[in-house]
């Protein structure tokens, strides 16, 4: 009798023991994967490959970052605070940016040159608390005025003669959307006076303070040609529906500039793009699209900027008529919505056109800017026609939307006079 109980407890023993192995076997397996990505390695820098000229790989090790060598990283980590300037990745928010605290800024940007006597020597071209607190000390009105900082580092590689450009991150740009009031900033950087090297950035988005971390290597630059270059960065805003906006440009000539002693770090002012600005009537951003399977047209009546002072006041109250012409006769029009009071105009207006023919050759769109005024006739701010026989960017526009059907294809066109 005695027996048979032990028999029949047996089977329960085994399971109740297999339970408990089941479950602490998880628990393990799940603090593994805790502890696991608390020590995760963050990224590294983006190393840029560039076309045309000759590039050799950067040696990384994944046990540290990229540029900082076992030395540097052993001071860094005794002498410098972990919230200082070199970029600590692991404080990144979602858009790759860092906190915005003056307290980074209080130490040596770069952990390969902390020496004190090297920023001294440099102090044009270092960041200083002194100046963090002018820039976080400005008005309203002077902020306005201000297109941001800039902060990059150079330095040259002797061993493999190549000039090495860090675009590190921008501070303080203005927002070129006026919804979100955000932009999605990129760095365009080119080597002048060749402009043989020519190199851009990824776009951040959402973002006024973007964190870049990028590294650009030119192999085959003589150290020697150093002092005769100018390096020029443009700085844009990134626009789905049209040609980037241009925020501002640094220009940085490099003559008296010593690369023997190591890496110089820099921060410059974002200043006005130094071109002509549009005059006349303003502009009208167009998309298109031609079906060649349904023979339509859909037009895509965007934005407009720099409309003329028309009113009394000082601002007009735009809209845009769209008249399909073929052969020069006007077969279909409409018209948009009136905007008040502003001379940049957001319409975002789809028309489709049925078009009478086999292909565009006969056809072509007339867009007329109006200014909408109750007590008197409308007038016309700007003409604009797109079409095959039209000159300019009218032309080229036209041109692309038959070469490539299906495709929406959207430009900026100067107005003419009405």
């Amino acid at each position: 009798m005695q027996s048979t109980f032990s028999l029949s407890t047996a089977p329960i023993t085994v399971s109740a023991f297999g339970l408990v192995f089941s479950v602490s076997l998880f628990a393990w397996i799940c603090c593994q994967r805790k502890s696991s990505k608390s020590n995760k390695t963050p990224p590294y820098k983006f190393v840029h490959v560039l076309k045309g000229v000759d590039i050799y790989p950067e040696n990384l090790n994944s046990k540290k970052k990229f540029g900082v060598d076992d030395k540097s990283e052993a001071k860094s980590k005794s002498a410098m605070p972990k919230n200082s300037l070199h970029l600590d990745l692991e404080n990144r928010d979602l858009n790759g940016n860092f906190p915005k605290t003056t307290s980074k800024m209080q130490s040596s940007p770069d952990p390969e040159n902390s020496s004190s006597k090297h920023f001294s020597e440099k102090k044009k071209d270092s960041v200083s608390p002194d100046s963090l607190k002018s820039t976080t000390s400005l008005s309203s009105e002077e902020k306005q005025d201000k297109l941001g900082t800039l902060f990059l580092s150079l330095e040259y590689n002797f061993e493999k003669k190549a000039f090495v450009v860090s675009i590190k991150e921008a501070r303080g740009l203005p927002a070129m959307d006026e919804q979100s009031m955000t932009s999605d900033p990129y760095i365009k950087m080119t080597i002048l006076p060749e402009k043989k090297h020519k190199v851009k950035t990824r776009v951040l988005r959402k973002t006024l303070d973007p964190a870049f971390d990028e590294t650009f290597t030119f192999y085959g630059i003589p150290y020697s040609q150093i002092q005769d270059l100018t390096l020029h960065f443009m700085i844009l805003s990134f626009d789905r529906f049209s040609r980037d906006d241009v925020i501002g440009e640094v220009l940085i000539p490099l003559a008296g500039t010593e690369l023997s002693e190591g890496r110089m770090l820099m921060d410059r002012e974002i200043i006005k793009r130094n071109v002509r600005k549009s005059s006349g009537r303003g502009e009208l951003l167009i998309s298109l699209c031609y079906q060649s399977t349904t023979n339509t047209l859909t037009v895509v009546v965007l934005k407009a900027r720099h409309l003329p002072k028309s009113d009394v006041s000082g601002l007009s109250d735009p809209y845009v008529k769209v008249n399909l012409y073929h052969v020069k006769k006007r077969i279909s029009k409409k018209k948009t919505h009136v905007k008040k009071c502003t001379p940049n105009a957001v319409f975002n207006e789809l028309f489709v056109f049925d078009i009478p023919c086999e292909g565009l050759d006969d056809i072509s769109i007339e867009f007329l800017v109006l200014d909408s005024d109750r007590g008197s006739r409308n007038e016309v701010i700007g003409r604009l026609t797109l079409g095959s026989s039209a000159e300019g960017t009218g032309g080229e526009h036209w041109k692309e939307i038959c070469e490539y059907p299906r495709r929406q294809i959207a430009k900026w066109h100067m107005l003419c006079d009405g």
